[in-house]
């Protein structure tokens, strides 16, 4: 099998109080609001409708709390965990908004400047990485559930971008996304529906 008959669907977790108020969420590990609980239950019929009944052939999540609910909760029980798949560690920055950390640090992005304490791109590059070279070895159709940031660079890698370029895949919670290949070129299939 070769890594062109790989298929890599991204699951961003439903929605916490963080993520809808814009607070800066890596290491803490909250659970998904009733609306983003309910949400991922609807992702269980999305992807049945998109799959069939070829389902998926490797599943990972992130192992904090709002990606493996989101997982069960779309029908995935028995998830396989790794840090791989982690959000970016935001460090200082944790639960902080973009404009808070701007007070201090004007026009501050995670893309664009570091995170004191926390992850760099590389690090978060590397991690994602891992991933994908996984995906691409075990062939197949592989779904993982991970976070905004730490998606957005997986799609980056995916595609043999850096890791900044993670900042041109805007991704909504609870959305479904595919990564795959145009003929020999890794592609994007869909993003953020």
């Amino acid at each position: 099998m070769s890594a062109t008959d790989s298929e890599l669907w991204v699951v961003r977790h439903g929605e916490t109080e963080w993520s809808r108020d814009g607070r800066h969420t890596s290491t803490t590990d909250l659970d998904l609001t009733e609306e983003g609980a309910e949400i991922a239950r609807g992702l269980a019929g999305r992807l049945e409708d998109a799959v069939g009944t070829e389902g998926f052939d490797l599943v990972l999540s992130s192992p904090r709390l709002r990606a493996v609910r989101t997982a069960e909760l779309a029908g995935f029980a028995d998830v396989e965990t790794t840090e791989d798949l982690a959000e970016w560690d935001y460090g200082d920055y944790e639960g902080l908004t973009t404009p808070h950390i701007r007070e201090t640090v004007p026009d501050w992005t995670v893309w664009s400047h570091p995170c004191p304490g926390g992850e760099d791109a590389a690090a978060v590059a590397a991690r994602l990485d891992r991933v994908v070279e996984r995906v691409r070895e075990h062939g197949g159709r592989a779904i993982v559930f991970s976070h905004g940031h730490a998606s957005r660079v997986l799609a980056a890698r995916w595609l043999g971008l850096e890791a900044v370029d993670g900042r041109h895949f805007v991704l909504g919670t609870a959305t479904l996304s595919t990564l795959g290949w145009e003929r020999e070129s890794p592609a994007v299939a869909r993003w953020n529906a």
